[in-house]
């Protein structure tokens, strides 16, 4: 019924443990999703076997030796035995809240495009999969979890044949993700986000497995590439520009203003708190202000 699919990092280091702890947890969900991994990067074929999944090792790449989205979406159409079809960054932890989710929306929507917010962890080592370790990581997230932005969009469920013609996005890179709203917003297609029923769980990690570091992420020659390809303003489409919502009583909610709602809260922030910061100090009256519920200018998704 759905095909998971994603492109891991090199299985090294920190980085190897949490690919394996997000892979792994694709695995328990129920019905158990066809999962598909690509590309040959060190123990991604090891893995694959391990676990029982298909492996595709041959994956275009740029010049960089970046894999390509378009190249990966064709392949994943044409290799994929389900109707239904979800690209994962293969840091994310996915629990039964998300597979029990995902009928809801397909037996109401004959199109759709499902995204869902995150919630960044710190996880260094391997998970014990035994009983009551879903409730273990929703409590770690309770007790020191910190949800996203808007911008940090990490996967994408979708009918098989929703994105016939993908541009080339260098992946991990920024902007392809926005770029999968902004193509189903385009096209007619609800854009559904389940943040409210079932977040996704995020393994922090560095960019050291990148040559150039987080700079070439966020600054480098390919995220400028992918700008050009996205041919959009930057943060033009993210989880602020979903069409509908999932309630946990199932029904699917028209959503509006959420954008316009957002900024109204980042402006009240800027002028009733950060703006008076000075002159509350003179007074005596400044007190170390919390994080806002709103996030500032971020970066979008870069994990791959």
């Amino acid at each position: 019924m759905l095909t998971v699919f994603s492109i891991p990092k090199p299985f090294k280091g920190h980085i190897g443990t949490i690919q394996r702890n997000a892979i792994t947890s694709w695995t328990l969900l129920r019905p158990r999703p066809e999962i598909i991994l690509f590309g040959n990067d060190e123990g991604t074929a090891a893995l694959a076997q391990e676990l029982g999944l298909r492996h595709v090792p041959e994956i275009a790449c740029n010049e960089y030796g970046t894999p390509l989205l378009g190249d990966l979406f064709r392949q994943a159409g044409r290799n994929a035995d389900s109707k239904y079809m979800c690209y994962v960054n293969a840091d994310i932890l996915l629990v039964s809240d998300f597979a029990r989710a995902l009928p809801w929306v397909w037996e109401r929507q004959p199109r759709f495009l499902i995204v869902s917010k995150r919630i960044n962890l710190s996880v260094t080592e391997p998970l014990a999969f035994e009983a009551g370790w879903e409730e273990a990581v929703k409590a770690h997230s309770r007790e020191s979890g910190v949800p996203a932005g808007h911008t940090a969009i990490d996967i994408f469920v979708f009918p098989k044949g929703t994105y016939p013609h993908v541009p080339d996005f260098g992946v991990g890179r920024l902007w392809f993700d926005q770029w999968l709203i902004k193509a189903a917003k385009e096209s007619g297609i609800p854009v559904i986000d389940l943040s409210r029923v079932a977040p996704l769980f995020h393994q922090n990690h560095d960019y050291n497995h990148v040559a150039g570091g987080s700079d070439w992420i966020w600054k480098g020659k390919e995220a400028e590439h992918n700008l050009r390809l996205y041919n959009a303003a930057p943060h033009a489409f993210t989880l602020l520009d979903a069409t509908h919502e999932l309630m946990p009583d199932g029904t699917i909610r028209r959503v509006r203003f959420r954008r316009s709602a957002f900024q109204a809260r980042q402006f009240l922030w800027r002028v009733l708190v950060q703006e008076t910061q000075p002159l509350r100090k003179r007074l005596r009256l400044h007190r170390k202000p919390k994080t806002p519920a709103a996030p500032s200018a971020e970066h979008g998704s870069a994990d791959a």
